[in-house]
This record gives structure tokens, C-alpha cells and sequence, in this order.
């Protein structure tokens, strides 16, 4: 074990350790100047129990109907050997039927095997590789339910894609089945960013795989084909998207996850998130020593926490009470950029602090909507 492994096990206490999959890694993204969760991530820390203890409520979940309809789709696509998906794929990507083969990875071993995962790794490593030096008869595969791997914060993280498509010219594709409908040729864009920012570890980790066997990155393609519903039907549809933007991202990302070290110094010494679970695995620590914990690491809430993160509550009420301009929204606190807190804003406004220089700019904007808001009270219509 590393000094860096012992260091995030002291923070992790005595749970075992959470993987990271393409949804935890693409909520990365959302905010990537987030201390608390880059530390809490890295040491897979499980921020649902942490939540629970200090019994905050829990972001949205997806119903189990939505989810059920997900499985339902998404097998659908890939019945009867993959027909369905070849002809999207073929117009997406000017594939011919004659080019194609399918093989579903999870048919890989058996159930009594004790690395299922890693079995299916090397298959899907072994069928990837072949087809990229075009070792096989069938080098325009279609692997459903392939494995890869990524390098995060020093770490071999097992990742799942739906589906990776191999094309004419020799470069891959990631194929990513998703329930959410496209309309009128346009998914939600919410939907779809987060969609292709899962997508995006998918790819890096393929260039991770093709760049261990000497092949270059672009060999993988930014663009993302993304199934969907058509309209209000269940009838698909496949429409490439570029990812270039969400793969940038979270490549940066990952490469501030180097920086872990640095973090884990600014630490008082025996930090831990540990619960101290009991014979009976409840939690026993105080609640108060788990908040003074959390509070030793910079936070950097935004509203768009309540949708991605399980401490999101507790990061909110923290930046209410401490008057942080977060409390106030997104917009509000990147207006202020550079200014923290509330009550710095006011007093730069009311003239009761000097404005440094990168705050004059900002102060000016804040005395003449001051003077705005005056006039306004006053104005007798």
C-alpha cells in the first residue's frame, strides 16, 4: 500500500472503500473546485451514509419505474444479437451490415468465477486490441457490455459502457443507451450533457487501453452515439454528438485529482469521516465530531449540488450560515468572484472596507446598483 492509499484509508476509516463508476466520475464535473469531494471521492469515502448520520435528505433519485423502463430500452436495442442497433449504427456511422459482428461481453466466463470483471477486462482488451491491429477475419465489432479501466487518482477504476462500435476508417466509437427521448431531433441538454460526460470516461479510458499497446488517442472518437426513444415513441433513434468539451473536462479533472497530496496536507492531523459503526454496523460517532471533520475541508457549494451530491444539504446550510455568497446562487457568487461572503459585499457597498484591487471593479458595480435600488425606493410612481 502507498503512503497516499494509508493516508485516504485514515480518512475513510474502517468502511470499505467505494468504487468509482461513469456517473460518479461524470458528477466530478460538476463542480471541479469542490475540495470536500475530491478528498471524499478519492478516499471512496460513501457520502449516502455520511448523509444519513447527520440526517440530511437525500438528492432526487430515479423512480424505479424510470429505471425498469432504462433496462427495458436498453435491451430492446441489443435483442436478437444486436439487430436493432445495427441499422442506427450503419446510417450514424456509415457502417454495412456485411462489416458487422456482435458479441455480448457478459456472456464472458461463468457465475462461479471470482473476477468476473476482471475476466470480462481482458476479453473486451483482447477483442479491442485485435481488432485495432486487425488480427481477426471480423475486425468491425460491436461489443455489448465491455469492460475498461481507468486510472484515477493512481487507481484502476472498472467502467462499463453500453456499447463500443468499431468503424470502417478504423477508429472506435462509444455507444451510450439512453431512456430519455430525443424530440423533433433534440434531446434535453441537460440529459444529454451528462450522458456524454459519462460517455467521456468511457473514451478516455479506451485511449488509456489503445495508448498501453502503443496506439495513439486518436484512434478514439470524440463523437458519441447516443440511442434514444424518437419522440414519444419507443422506436429508436441514433444521433452522434461530440463529447470534445466533457472529455476535456474531465481530463482536467482527473489530472487536479494529482493534486490530492497537497489537499491532505492542509488537514489537522487524525482527520477521519470515520462512523465508528458498532456491533450492530450503526453508526456511533457524534454527529458533531463528523460536522467539525467536514468542516476542516473547503467546500464550494452551488445549487446544482441538490442534483449530484448526498452532502449537498449540508454544504448548503453551511455557506447559509457562515453568509457565503453561494447561499445566494450561481449567478450571485460568480458575479462576486473574489468575494466570499456576504457581509464583505456589504461592506465594500456601504464604503466600510477598501476594495482591493481585483475587488474595484466589482465594488463599483455593487454601489451603482446600491444607487439603482435607492432612486427606486424613492421614486414616488
Amino acid at each position: 500500500m502507498s503512503s497516499l492509499d494509508a493516508r485516504l484509508g485514515v480518512l475513510r476509516g474502517t468502511a470499505p472503500p467505494i468504487p468509482h463508476n461513469a456517473r460518479t466520475l461524470a458528477a466530478l464535473t460538476a463542480n471541479p473546485s469542490c475540495d470536500r469531494r475530491s478528498l471524499l471521492d478519492a478516499a471512496g469515502i460513501d457520502k449516502d451514509a455520511l448523509a444519513a448520520h447527520l440526517g440530511l435528505p437525500r438528492p432526487l433519485r430515479k423512480s424505479q419505474l424510470a429505471l425498469d423502463y432504462g433496462i427495458a430500452f436498453e435491451r430492446q436495442i441489443t435483442a436478437q444479437a444486436g439487430a436493432p442497433l445495427v441499422p442506427l449504427l450503419r446510417q450514424a456511422l456509415g457502417l454495412t451490415l456485411s462489416e458487422v459482428s456482435y458479441e455480448d461481453v457478459n456472456s464472458v466466463g461463468s457465475d462461479d468465477d471470482k473476477s468476473p470483471l476482471k475476466l470480462r477486462r481482458a476479453h473486451t482488451r483482447s477483442r479491442i486490441l485485435s481488432a485495432a491491429h486487425r488480427r481477426s477475419d471480423d475486425p468491425r465489432t460491436l461489443l455489448d457490455h465491455p469492460v475498461l479501466c481507468l486510472t484515477v487518482a493512481g487507481h484502476q477504476v472498472y467502467l462499463e459502457p453500453d456499447v463500443i462500435a468499431f468503424q470502417r476508417d478504423g477508429v472506435f466509437h462509444v455507444v451510450e443507451i439512453k431512456s430519455f427521448p430525443v424530440i423533433h431531433g433534440q434531446p434535453d441538454p441537460i440529459k444529454a450533457n451528462a450522458a456524454l460526460t459519462q460517455a467521456a470516461a468511457y473514451v478516455l479510458a479506451l485511449r488509456e487501453l489503445l495508448a498501453g499497446d502503443g496506439l495513439p488517442p486518436d484512434r478514439v472518437s470524440d463523437t458519441v452515439i447516443l440511442v434514444n426513444p424518437r419522440n414519444f415513441t419507443r422506436h429508436p433513434t441514433a444521433t452522434p454528438f461530440s463529447a470534445h468539451k466533457q472529455i476535456k473536462y474531465l481530463s482536467r479533472h482527473l489530472d487536479r485529482l494529482r493534486r490530492l497530496p497537497q489537499l491532505l496536507d492542509k488537514l489537522p492531523p487524525n482527520t477521519t469521516f470515520d462512523l465508528a459503526p458498532g456491533p450492530d454496523q450503526r453508526p456511533t460517532r457524534p454527529r458533531g465530531e463528523l460536522v467539525a471533520a467536514l468542516a476542516t475541508v473547503r467546500p464550494y457549494y452551488t445549487p446544482g449540488c441538490r442534483h449530484h451530491c448526498d452532502l449537498a444539504f449540508h454544504c448548503r446550510t453551511e455557506a447559509h450560515n457562515q453568509g457565503r455568497t453561494a447561499a445566494l446562487g450561481t449567478a450571485v457568487r460568480d458575479d462576486l468572484a473574489g468575494i466570499d461572503t456576504i457581509a464583505t459585499a456589504l461592506a465594500l457597498t456601504d464604503g466600510h472596507l477598501h476594495p482591493s484591487r481585483g475587488q474595484k471593479d466589482i465594488t463599483q458595480a455593487l454601489r451603482h446598483a446600491q444607487r439603482i435600488h435607492a432612486d427606486l425606493q424613492t421614486d414616488p410612481a
